[in-house]
């Protein structure tokens, strides 16, 4: 299993269904040393790493054994993470056995083939997983803007927030520590700008490697800080030489990494969240992002930081110039960001996912015994329906 955002989150919330009495079991492609430990009852998928990318595997479908192994199980919900031909089989078999079915989406797919000149690709990609996504009973994704978005492309009717968390143990102003810095060729007062996140093209770092060329431009005093690892690092130490990468960090360390950045700067837009821009969030560090999905749901423009037109190089630029030259200016967005940040309530949030699921099992039981098996249900769980800041806590009754 790779360690990103949705493996965490997925992960985190079998952890909390099991420790209410929920019974799970994951399908999912498997690897000999993976980097994050699954969390209960995993079944290993047949699998084929992608070509450059072999940290990821596609799943090959859903062979006999595995539907015993299913059938044997008897789910009363399927909710599938991936579209994926294991997950088409998933739907497929869900569907026959008049077991609702709900998707959650991760990540922008779509968006990837422009960063490898293919973006004439798009439009298809957007058509198959239309075809896909409109065989859920409902559909999760985890910020308001990218909901909108998939209403937008008309992916699915049924659309809800299951948002994401951040650990405030880990990830908290008091882990900032500029010795450590020190140790990474940083003084205590040189702006620092981070990167967080896998070293991948669609991660925008040709956005990030450009913008920081046109501060060197502006002789913006300035040092940039990259954590994490990928197949691009090498190409992105060739962009910015002066660079201190810190390579891939986790736990403590990640957070004192990231509080020790005085700004965020990610030009993502194939995020639907953005764990890194709440996680610096938290660490009252101020985040220039790309105006996309995700990040608009989290950042406040000129409150939280900055949202700039994705692919404008100058104006970027013009954000960092900004904070270099106005610190005080950056303090307070950080301050406002960490307050932003504390909505964000990991137990709160799987809470309402645990309701959604016992909701849609409950329509689809009132849909069968009308004799309206594949009918979807009339109406939106109201579990995960809200905004963060409007929610409250509910009790979990049943699974």
């Amino acid at each position: 299993m790779v360690r990103d955002g949705p493996t965490q989150a997925l992960n985190r919330l079998v952890a909390y269904l099991l420790d209410r009495g929920a019974k799970v079991r994951v399908y999912s492609p498997t690897v000999e040393n993976p980097a994050i430990e699954a969390t209960g009852d995993l079944v290993s998928l047949p699998s084929l790493a992608i070509p450059g990318r072999s940290e990821y595997r596609i799943p090959l479908g859903m062979p006999l054994k595995i539907r015993k192994n299913l059938e044997a199980f008897r789910p009363n919900l399927v909710h599938v993470a991936s579209p994926d031909p294991s997950t088409h089989g998933a739907v497929r078999w869900a569907k026959k056995h008049g077991i609702p079915v709900l998707g959650s989406v991760h990540t922008r797919f779509d968006t990837y083939p422009r960063y490898y000149h293919m973006g004439w690709i798009e439009p298809l990609l957007t058509a198959a997983l239309r075809r896909f996504y409109r065989r859920c009973a409902m559909l999760v994704a985890p910020s308001q803007s990218m909901v909108d978005l998939l209403r937008q492309q008309g992916i699915n009717a049924n659309i809800g927030i299951w948002t994401r968390g951040v650990d405030r143990n880990l990830f908290d102003r008091e882990q900032r520590d500029l010795a450590w810095r020190r140790t990474m060729g940083i003084d205590d007062k040189t702006m620092v700008i981070g990167f967080l996140g896998r070293l991948v093209l669609e991660k925008g770092l040709d956005v990030f490697a450009e913008t920081v060329a046109e501060l060197k431009r502006r002789s913006i005093v300035h040092k940039v800080l990259i954590v994490g690892e990928g197949p691009a690092r090498e190409w992105l130490e060739k962009q910015i030489p002066e660079a201190a990468f810190a390579g891939f960090l986790q736990g403590n360390q990640l957070g004192r990494a990231i509080a020790s950045m005085d700004v965020l700067l990610n030009p993502s837009v194939t995020e639907t969240f953005g764990n890194v821009t709440l996680e610096a969030m938290a660490c009252s560090v101020p985040v220039i992002a790309a105006a996309a999905t995700g990040s608009e749901s989290l950042v406040s423009d000129d409150v939280t930081g900055k949202l700039v037109a994705a692919g404008d190089i100058v104006g970027f630029a013009n954000a960092l110039q900004n904070y270099a030259e106005f610190p005080d200016l950056r303090r307070e967005h950080g301050n406002s960001a960490e307050q932003r940040s504390r909505y964000y309530c990991w137990d709160e949030i799987n809470e309402n996912m645990a309701k959604t699921y016992i909701e849609l099992v409950s329509l689809r039981e009132q849909s069968n015994s009308v004799g309206m098996r594949e009918k979807p249900p009339r109406k939106m769980p109201s579990g995960i329906s809200k905004r963060p800041e409007e929610r409250q806590p509910i009790r979990l009754e049943r699974m």
